[in-house]
């Protein structure tokens, strides 16, 4: 579904199984924010079909984490020339503890070529700038996707609405998941896109939901 202009949200609403809520970033920059299990990525596909994006159009593959529900699909992508981008703290966890996840899970860890490690800092995707916030907490090498032009976040499975990312997961943290909720709440945030729960859209919706996370959730990490 088209949410802005260039932006598009295809949020998982399917309360009896898992999976992530998916992003899409067009014009010249031609990115899909993780991309889920890969059983549900031909519905994905079919869906940002109706919204006249097509597989070949996608150039990037941004992961925010490695975590199934949000990377596995990347697999689906990887004998193209599509860039496949995870952080690289994410993918030496990924490579060692990470794998556990997927053995909880009755699953075995996907075959991704990651063809773009990604550092904290300024990136250039197609013709637009953003910067990639090292999150962790949820997992080692969890990333935050910051377009300044757009004062957007695509955050994983850091902050929700009203809510936080797991820490008792391998590699969580809770110290570190609070501290990068706080940096996340030092930015101006017109409109937060997790990686479940609704969107979080307008300036002060996104204030109230931080103030909310960081009074009423804290306590309990």
């Amino acid at each position: 579904m088209k949410f802005a202009d260039d932006i598009y949200v295809y949020e998982w609403t399917n309360y009896f199984d898992n999976n992530c809520n998916s992003f899409y970033i067009g014009g010249g920059v031609k990115a899909l924010v993780d991309p889920g299990l890969k059983a549900y990525l031909p519905n994905l596909l079919e869906s940002m079909e109706q919204d006249g994006i097509k597989k070949s159009d996608i150039r990037y593959i941004i992961n925010t984490h490695s975590h199934p529900d949000h990377f596995e699909g990347s697999e689906l992508f990887s004998n193209s020339e599509v860039k496949i981008a995870l952080h690289e703290d994410e993918i030496a966890f990924l490579n060692g503890a990470g794998t556990r996840l997927y053995f909880l899970f009755g699953m075995g860890p996907p075959d991704v070529k990651i063809n773009l490690r990604l550092e904290t800092g300024e990136i250039t995707l197609g013709e637009e700038l953003f910067e990639i916030l090292h999150i962790p907490g949820h997992s080692p090498g969890s990333i935050g996707l910051y377009w300044p032009a757009r004062k957007v976040v695509f955050s994983g499975d850091v902050i929700f609405s009203q809510n936080v990312g797991r820490t008792d997961f391998p590699g969580g943290s809770g110290t570190l998941l609070k501290k990068s909720i706080m940096a996340l709440a030092g930015l101006h945030i017109d409109t937060l896109f997790p990686g479940h729960m609704e969107i979080v859209d307008g300036r002060d919706r996104v204030k109230r939901n931080f103030q909310s996370v960081i009074q009423n959730i804290f306590p309990y990490i």
